[in-house]
């Protein structure tokens, strides 16, 4: 925290690190086991069940599916659909480039 304020996490070269380093070390994996192993080493069950959400969400939204309905369906917060929304029209492309693949 600088002058009151929160100090994006991006700023911070610690934090970039460990982001390029968890990508290179997902990157690097083939094996769909091999990937869920290590997911369920790193991270929480409630963080993969929010991650999941999040894509079941980001789904619904690219498929037109109001946002009451996708709430109903997933149990995500109206506040959740709407911020995966934008990030899903507006963010780095991730979610589009999931979700493309998962057409194939």
């Amino acid at each position: 925290m600088t002058s009151g304020r929160v100090v994006p996490a991006e700023t911070k070269p610690e934090t970039a690190s460990r982001f390029d380093e968890l990508v290179d070390a997902f990157a690097r994996l083939r094996d769909p086991s091999v990937v869920a192993a290590f997911l369920r080493d790193v991270c929480t069950t409630t963080e993969l069940d929010a991650m999941g959400q999040r894509l079941q969400v980001a789904r619904l939204v690219d498929e037109a599916v109001p946002y009451q309905e996708i709430s109903r369906r997933t149990g995500a917060s109206t506040a959740t659909v709407t911020r995966v929304a934008h990030w899903l029209r507006y963010g780095e492309g991730g979610y589009g480039a999931v979700l493309k693949r998962g057409r194939k």
